[in-house]
């Protein structure tokens, strides 16, 4: 069994190198450090490291144990977390829209039911204006929508560049009204991309108009046109097209949360703090 402690004090010195800045790290002693990692390597029925007076080195049995422990800890710090949680039961209201469920965000709600087995989860999918009006009606409890940037009343997320996708290959022709695919109004981001054109000068055509993200995918995977989209939830099949003089920049979108002022905190800051914790680095 490898102790928890004697890991951190291990890691301590692979990443400083020196028994005497570990043990500076972590607020103990030289000798301290020393006789942990030693009962490490006991444990181990392995040279961990190679050191002198001068240098500390990993071994090739060290290197392996790095990553072991570090795969160790962080398991040891998600059962920490789970059984320090307080137990909450109740219900849960969320809803999403449905660019934003596509990502990161099951991953997210998985890993919040493991922790709060308790809370009922209801999650509802759909353009923002819908999960707008039903958070205004209190049949939801928190919503994760798309606003424009700057306007929030709630949680910022993250801030995303808009911008225009395509199959690979596509080529705009400068004369001609650019092939569009966008939701049904109303769409923060169908009314962004009407109105860069417009100011733009720029004449544009709605080829297919869809209901839900996976139609605006279907319909432009098929070749009927552009999109705008969040950039952080491009799919890895689609062509991000760069502006240009024919085709404008569409700026930014708030990725948001709004909560139900009549709901119970506990659930929804649990949940809030879930999502802001699994955001993808900028």
């Amino acid at each position: 069994m490898f102790e928890p402690q004697h890991l951190r004090t291990f890691l301590a010195v692979t990443s400083t190198l020196s028994f005497t800045r570990a043990a500076h790290l972590l607020g103990v002693s030289q000798p301290s450090v020393s006789q942990q990692i030693k009962r490490l390597e006991q444990a181990a029925e392995r040279p961990l490291l190679n050191r002198d007076t001068h240098s500390v080195r990993l071994t090739e049995h060290g290197e392996a144990m790095a990553g072991f422990a570090r795969t160790i800890l962080a398991a040891h710090e998600e059962a920490e977390a789970y059984f320090a949680s307080p137990t909450m039961t109740g219900r849960l209201r969320f809803g999403a829209a449905d660019d934003l469920a596509l990502a990161q965000l099951p991953g997210v709600l998985r890993a919040f039911r493991q922790l709060h087995p308790s809370i009922q989860l209801d999650l509802t999918v759909g353009q923002t204006s819908m999960l707008r009006r039903r958070l205004d009606a209190n049949q939801l409890d928190l919503v994760f929508v798309k606003e424009a940037p700057g306007t929030t009343t709630g949680t910022l997320v993250r801030r995303d560049p808009l911008v225009w996708v395509a199959i690979p290959g596509t080529r705009l022709v400068p004369d001609e009204p650019i092939p569009l695919v966008a939701y049904s109004a109303p769409s923060l981001s169908r009314l962004t991309a009407t109105r860069v054109l417009a100011e733009a000068g720029r004449t544009w055509r709605i080829t297919c108009k869809v209901l839900e993200v996976n139609g605006v995918l279907a319909a432009v995977r098929a070749g009927l046109g552009i999109a705008p989209f969040p950039a952080s939830l491009v799919p890895a099949d689609l062509q991000v097209l760069s502006p240009g003089p024919d085709l404008p920049a569409l700026g930014d979108v708030d990725l948001t949360l709004l909560a139900n002022p009549l709901t119970e905190r506990a659930p929804i800051e649990a949940l809030t703090t879930a999502i802001l914790r699994h955001r993808p680095a900028s």
